[in-house]
């Protein structure tokens, strides 16, 4: 505000409300939404087999967004993929009459539903490369951690932790350990006695 307006008396305008980011289920109604127009309209299978598979790609990357970081350009690509570029691409071929949309060139020899497959093709292979690339970030955390485990408890026997009740490593026992635990010689009786204890002397 300048000086003037604050002069006048008048006040700052509210400022916008700023959009909400979309959540896991508006892209899934987004998803759900293409889907139908596309089968209400009858569409090529050249477009209709590019949509599944953006599709499936875009649905097997949602629960794991959280691997890439909420805020990470693939994570954002995910999401805008399925709220804006796919529905905005099958939208505008949409509203064209079908017979002029599939037959008249429109870009370098190219007709709508030839720009269409394209910009499918394109989001179809960058949804390959971020599911690529969250398969591989939980990959790498598997790794880490079977490499924590073998610092852990390398070297214990047969599988297991080989932890006493002390726990700490059970090792083999000390030769005096052993030496005490081994049992002696049984003590011998008078020479001539009978080893019976119910015998009766003369």
């Amino acid at each position: 505000m300048g000086l003037w307006d604050w002069l006048r008396g008048e006040q700052d305008p509210p400022p916008a409300d700023v959009p909400a980011a979309p959540t896991e289920a508006d892209v899934v109604a987004s998803l759900d939404g293409v889907a139908t127009s596309l089968r209400e309209a009858h569409a090529s299978p050249l477009v209709t087999s590019r949509v599944a598979r953006i599709d499936r790609l875009v649905r097997a990357c949602l629960p794991r967004l959280a691997s890439l970081g909420l805020g990470s350009a693939d994570a954002y690509a995910v999401v805008a993929t399925a709220t804006s570029y796919l529905p905005e691409a099958v939208a505008g071929y949409l509203r064209l009459p079908r017979d002029w949309a599939d037959t008249r060139p429109i870009d370098e020899g190219r007709t709508a539903l030839m720009v269409l497959v394209d910009q499918l093709e394109l989001l179809g292979a960058t949804m390959t490369k971020v599911l690529d690339a969250v398969n591989r970030s939980d990959a790498q955390a598997l790794i880490a951690h079977g490499r924590f485990l073998e610092a852990r408890f390398h070297g214990a026997d047969g599988g297991g932790l080989g932890l006493d009740p002390s726990g700490t490593p059970e090792g083999p026992p000390s030769s005096d350990t052993a030496r005490r635990a081994a049992p002696g010689p049984k003590p011998s009786g008078p020479s001539g006695a009978s080893a019976n204890s119910l015998d009766l002397e003369p």
